[in-house]
């Protein structure tokens, strides 16, 4: 019926989601080559499931945004799954308002994610889009195929049995990793769509991994399907 994709690119203060008929295509990334500039993906908005989420969610107040659109992180992945761009898409943006290096504690995102629940009844599709493990300071830019950071690896295994054994509190505990977790997740822009996903598994949901394997030594493009 419809797609919400939770995006790491889309950072906000407080929370909200794009409320318009024609949702613009945002080509928010420097320095690639020219044709990406190109990529338009012109799906329909979902207003009306938009103002549903307002209604719905208790955690804090969701404002109706009618600017931003589908950036990178929703129709980069949107444009190979549903090509035809048929299908309306809405995208709820991420609180970030404390600060960059001290955002809201990962429980609160969990907590508002599991009120989002309904919509998965209303045959609402929830993608959320971002890398377990990110970190840009470290890249290969050049190598797509290096060889992964040893830490990179094991922060990646360590996220992928807590997934397994729905292990959620563990995964909202990143302290408890020590140093593979500051570098796999030097910022939690792309950790918190995987928060809002786990908080939407219910109890007799299957989970399985439909990709595992990194990109450029430090950045993990494990993926996986809920239901």
């Amino acid at each position: 019926k419809g797609i919400m994709v939770i995006s790491a690119h889309w950072l906000t203060k407080g929370t909200s989601v794009t409320c318009m008929e024609h949702p613009k295509t945002i080509h928010d990334f420097y320095g690639f080559p020219d044709q990406l500039y190109t990529i338009n993906y012109p799906s329909p908005g979902f207003p009306e499931e938009a103002r549903f989420v307002t209604e719905i969610v208790r955690k804090a107040p969701v404002g109706l945004d009618h600017d931003w659109g589908l950036d990178h992180g929703a129709w980069a992945v949107l444009r190979h799954l549903y090509p035809s761009a048929e299908i309306p898409v809405f995208q709820l943006s991420l609180d970030y308002s404390v600060h960059e290096r001290d955002p809201k504690p990962l429980q609160y995102h969990y907590d508002l994610a599991a009120e989002l629940a309904e919509l998965r009844e209303r045959g609402i599709l929830i993608i959320g889009s971002g890398n377990i493990v990110h970190n840009l300071s470290l890249i290969d830019f050049w190598n797509i195929e290096a060889v992964p950071f040893e830490w990179a690896v094991e922060f990646d295994e360590w996220v992928k049995s807590n997934l397994l054994d729905r292990n959620h509190q563990d995964l909202l505990r990143l302290d408890t990793m020590g140093k593979s977790a500051s570098l796999a997740v030097p910022t939690l822009d792309h950790y918190l769509p995987m928060v809002y996903v786990i908080a939407l598994r219910a109890q007799d949901d299957p989970l399985t991994f439909v990709h595992e394997g990194f990109q450029n030594k430090s950045i993990s493009m494990r993926g996986f399907q809920i239901g």
